[in-house]
């Protein structure tokens, strides 16, 4: 019954969007680094970033750093959690991961980050610093760095976003984590790979 309360609003606004004739791309999770704000197995519904609330945001998206002065919170903590393809690569799965704040093209975002979430002493031991271009600096809620530091992604793009994850629904995605967990043409993946990658759900 708690489950179906979690999941019943959102099938609402699904239901809503529909018949307003907007079908949001939706996303199966099949790896675990948003745990415990979004879990494998779950579906993502993915908004363009025109869709989201742009109260202190940038390019549409709003930053932990931005979400934290405005009160903005979204999936279990402050700031967006976006979809974007990783150095822009067209191929291969996108990633699901929150963004924490935003760099200029040149900046030494070492003083900036949470020392914690580098491994790195200064900004020459750390990866992407001074920033290669422009972009938001992200990482998995359940990571211990951020995706720019561990080689993942340099700062993403703005235009490297698909969108922004506005909704979860638990488990309805199991279906295809199945289905790449156990086919011989699939990605391999585990539950506890780095990045949350998703898979297509439901057809763009």
């Amino acid at each position: 019954m708690p489950r179906l309360r979690r999941v019943a609003p959102v099938a609402v606004v699904l239901v809503v969007l529909a018949t307003a004739g907007v079908r949001p791309p939706t996303y199966a999770v099949v790896s675990g680094s948003m745990a415990p704000n979004v879990e494998v197995g779950d579906a993502v519904v993915v908004l363009d970033e025109e869709y989201t609330h742009p109260r202190g945001s940038r390019d549409g998206i709003v930053t932990v750093r931005a979400g934290r002065g405005t009160g903005y919170r979204s999936l279990g903590g402050y700031g967006d959690v976006i979809l974007f393809a990783p150095d822009g690569r067209a191929n291969g799965l996108p990633v699901v991961h929150r963004a924490r704040f935003w760099v200029e093209a040149g900046e030494n975002w070492y003083d900036e980050a949470r020392p914690a979430f580098v491994a790195a002493d200064d900004c020459r031991e750390l990866r992407n610093c001074p920033a290669p271009h422009a972009g938001f600096v992200t990482k998995g809620d359940a990571n211990g760095h951020y995706d720019q530091a561990t080689g993942l992604s340099e700062p993403v793009r703005p235009r490297w976003v698909r969108g922004v994850v506005v909704a979860r629904v638990p488990e309805a995605g199991r279906p295809v984590v199945w289905y790449r967990r156990y086919s011989r043409t699939s990605a391999t993946f585990t539950n506890d790979s780095p990045p949350v990658t998703v898979a297509s759900w439901v057809s763009e």
